[in-house]
């Protein structure tokens, strides 16, 4: 008996069970099979326990024997197999005070409840104002993809080149001073500021480079050695390095009388982005011949002038590479961004050995610049044709946090405050515009070292 009650237990739920009363039993209702909906349902009435203990008590009750032992036995086993022979006290659910447990904070734990994707709702990270805390004049900015003309200090100063002039905005206090001004015919065509602020290389449309003293507002230094006008500029250490039309990069020590110490050659059109690594061991250029580049440092410290070849060539975009940026938490990481044919936003793991494609995402726009976040996992990027706006993107899943629009032309420079709040951005619309994207939330441990510092 015990058996026959224990094979059909697992189906109670499958009727709705009604207990026999003393007399005359009831007569279970029989399940009815559905002749239409979404999905068939078979009819188990003869697994029914309903069924099953009717015909069950029918037949004790026709050979006249008291069923009343065999209801309570059936109801014990059914207690005991439940809630362990406790069947009046216990609760499914129980509503009383919480009991206290040790929580689990293992690793193991903690990394099994991590999501394994970035989330794009917003209120799941911060919010980002849509709109410009302040808006600048920026009159006679060359509209010129190719050029570099905004880079911001660690001294919290920004310089813009408008024309044959440079301009520097300070942060601090919101003064403008008119620090150059070159021949009408004679453009500035790249601004880079050094580690430390003091000093500003200027890139001319005359093949000429400028060391310009911020503090004294005067030149020091001029360089010459390019047959094109100077793109590109990016410094490393006491190393300037420029990238011209003439599609060479020279590396310049600063402190030799003849300050050129070694040639990049490698590209065949103009070299319109240059960066160095944060801890200076790899230079990447990218080149109007749609090739981005790696270099190691090594090449350019020889005293003797060499040719240098690159270490990798790559050849996965297919239009003009201006916009490049170096992760500064994860050592090797480097995002490219390729022009209007190309549009795609390229990530890279460079090393010695190998340079890899470790992701990428078509951006629908021509990438014009990219900033990374030192204490986010996240890059803002700005583009051109078609919609010419800045994008906040969360790294790895590359999923977009905010879309900031607002200029009319194409967002060709970003520049980003040291405390790494404010993104600058310039634009073919004559307007500078200041965004607050960031805050100072501590950046996770990232897998590879952190590197500190900024070039």
């Amino acid at each position: 008996m015990e058996s026959y009650l224990s094979n059909n237990f697992s189906n109670i739920s499958t009727g709705v069970f009604s207990t026999p009363t003393k007399g005359k039993l009831n007569t279970p209702r029989t399940p009815k099979t559905p002749t239409t909906g979404d999905r068939f349902i078979p009819s188990r009435s003869s697994l029914d326990v309903n069924v099953s203990m009717y015909q069950m008590y029918k037949q004790e009750e026709e050979a006249n024997i008291d069923t009343t032992p065999l209801k309570e036995n059936y109801k014990a086993t059914v207690a005991d197999s439940i809630f362990n022979g406790k069947f009046k006290k216990a609760r499914c659910l129980n509503f009383q005070a919480e009991t206290n447990y040790k929580k689990d904070t293992s690793p193991i734990r903690l990394a099994s409840q991590m999501k394994t994707h970035d989330s794009p709702i917003k209120s799941q990270t911060r919010e980002i104002a849509p709109d410009p805390e302040r808006v600048l004049d920026a009159p006679n900015l060359v509209e010129d993809y190719y050029l570099n003309l905004l880079d911001w200090s660690s001294q919290n100063i920004l310089a813009i080149a408008l024309d044959n002039s440079v301009y520097l905005w300070n942060a601090n206090d919101s003064t403008t001073k008119h620090l150059l001004k070159l021949q009408e015919t004679n453009p500035v065509t790249s601004v880079s500021y050094c580690k430390d602020g003091d000093y500003l290389a200027v890139g001319t449309s005359s093949a000429e480079v400028q060391i310009w003293n911020i503090e004294k507002s005067k030149m020091v230094r001029k360089m010459t050695g390019h047959a094109g006008r100077i793109s590109s500029l990016t410094w490393n250490g006491n190393i300037l390095t420029s990238g011209s039309r003439d599609s060479k990069i020279l590396n310049h020590d600063v402190r030799l009388a003849k300050p050129i110490v070694s040639i990049f050659e490698g590209h065949n059109q103009e070299v319109c982005g240059l960066k160095w690594s944060p801890d200076g061991s790899y230079l990447a250029s990218g080149g109007n011949d749609n090739l981005l580049m790696i270099w190691d440092s090594v090449g350019s410290s020889s005293s003797s002038e060499p040719v240098v070849k690159p270490l990798h060539k790559l050849e996965h975009h297919i239009a003009a590479v201006k916009a490049l940026a170096w992760c500064p938490w994860q050592s090797g990481l480097l995002a490219s961004g390729g022009g209007t044919a190309d549009r795609t936003l390229r990530f890279w793991n460079v090393s010695a050995s190998s340079t890899v494609c470790v992701n990428s995402i078509d951006t629908k726009s021509q990438v014009c610049a990219i900033q990374w976040s030192p204490q986010h996992r996240e890059l803002v990027t700005s583009h051109g044709y078609s919609q010419n706006q800045l994008i906040v993107w969360k790294y790895p899943s590359l999923v977009k946090i905010a879309e900031l629009k607002g200029h009319t032309s194409r967002v060709l420079h970003l520049g980003m405050s040291p405390d790494g709040k404010t993104v600058a951005s310039a634009a073919g619309d004559d307007t500078l515009r200041f965004w607050k994207i960031f805050d100072e939330v501590a950046p996770k441990s990232p897998k590879n070292p952190i590197i500190s510092g900024r070039t």
